[in-house]
Parts: structure tokens; C-alpha cells; sequence
């Protein structure tokens, strides 16, 4: 069955702005690992622990994977038809078109780098009360720093691309809102990729304290 592309597009973004706000929860989540390590380490031990956390974790793959595969034919889609050109050039901004541009690559790296966190903090989950010495221990290898800060950065510069596009793709970009919603995608973007690199450098640098 062939589905239509309005809903491969609607589908990739909902998905998509479901993927943000769990990012935005766990940014939250992650800041006390810098401000108050015990309170850090008591919300990570009772989340390892809750029984609602598999539904949690089947619920964000579903969600991922929904998200890779709409995107993934939405983007071969509109090559095939040749207006990939008119994707890039919708927005009016220097900014907003590399991001573009540059979205599949962003996409790529970010993904590199979650197959990479999932491997050393989840797939291997580290004991009650360890969770902030191994990831100190973890950033304080320069590689893998530079792959979290890199991650971190391709996420923003795939929120400049995907916030706009995606609230288009539903149906809520119009003229009159339009620079507003670029506007707090980018400030988005700052927040989120720029969180989690900020967060990275403390730990690497500040972690023992």
C-alpha cells in the first residue's frame, strides 16, 4: 500500500516534535549532574527502577524508528521529484538554508552519536549510584567528548531545519506566524544542542568536583 505523502510528512513530524520534547526532559534531567550530583544520582536510580520505564524505551524506539523511515521516504521522495532546490530556498535566510542543506548529514551524525550513548550508558546500564562517575569518566576521554559536542551540535543544527518544517508539514506555518516559529526554533536549537554540549563540557572538566 502507497502512502500518501501528506501523511508521510505529517507522520515525520509529529514524531519528530515528540522526539524534541523528550530531548527537552532530558536536558532537564541531566542539569543536576552539574548543580547537585547526589540529587542527580537519586533520579536516576529511581528512574532505572520505575516499571513504567520499558513502556517508556519501546514507546521512544517506535517513535525513532517512525520518525528515521518517514523521513528517510519523504526525503528520496522529494528527490525523485527534483525540488530539493525549492526546499532550501523557502527559507529566507543564510542560516535556515544550510541548515537545510545540511539536514541528512546533521541527521547522520546524530544518530552516530546515539547508537554511541545508548552503547556505554544504556545497553550497559551502570549501577546504582554510578551513573554521573561513568559518564565523567567517559567524557574525560577527549574522543569521546568530541563526539558528544559533535552530536550535540548536528541536533541544533537539525532543530534549525526540523522545527520549521515540521510545524509546515502539519499544517501550523502561515505568513503571519512563520518568523515567530523560526524564531523559537532557533532559540530551540541553541537550548538543546548547546545544552547538551555545555553539559558534556562539565562533566569533562568539572566532574571531579
Amino acid at each position: 500500500m502507497v502512502v500518501p505523502q501528506t501523511a508521510v510528512r505529517q507522520g515525520a513530524a509529529v514524531s519528530g516534535l515528540l522526539l524534541v520534547l523528550f530531548l527537552g526532559i532530558h536536558l532537564v534531567g541531566l542539569i543536576p549532574s552539574l548543580t547537585a550530583p547526589s540529587r542527580f544520582e537519586a533520579y536516576a536510580s529511581a528512574l532505572h527502577h520505575s516499571a513504567w520505564l520499558p513502556l517508556l524505551e519501546i514507546g521512544l524506539v517506535v517513535t525513532f524508528v517512525t520518525h528515521l523511515g518517514l523521513t528517510a521516504v519523504k526525503t528520496l521522495s522529494n528527490r525523485q521529484s527534483g525540488n530539493t532546490a525549492q526546499l532550501s530556498s523557502r527559507r529566507g535566510d543564510d542560516i535556515g538554508a544550510m541548515a537545510a542543506k545540511g539536514k541528512v548529514l546533521a541527521g547522520l551524525i546524530s544518530l552516530g552519536f546515539l547508537i554511541l550513548h545508548l552503547k556505554q550508558l544504556r545497553w550497559s546500564r551502570p549501577g546504582d549510584g554510578l551513573e554521573r562517575e561513568l559518564m565523567v569518566q567517559l567524557l574525560q576521554n577527549p574522543l569521546t567528548l568530541a563526539l558528544y559536542i559533535a552530536g550535540a551540535l548536528s541536533l541544533g543544527m537539525h532543530l534549525l531545519h526540523g522545527h520549521e518544517a515540521a510545524h509546515r508539514s502539519i499544517g501550523a506555518l502561515t505568513p503571519t506566524n512563520g518568523p515567530w516559529i523560526r524564531r523559537n526554533g532557533r532559540w530551540l536549537a541553541v537550548l538543546l544542542g548547546g545544552g547538551f554540549a555545555l553539559i558534556s563540557l562539565g562533566l569533562a572538566f568539572g566532574g571531579a568536583a
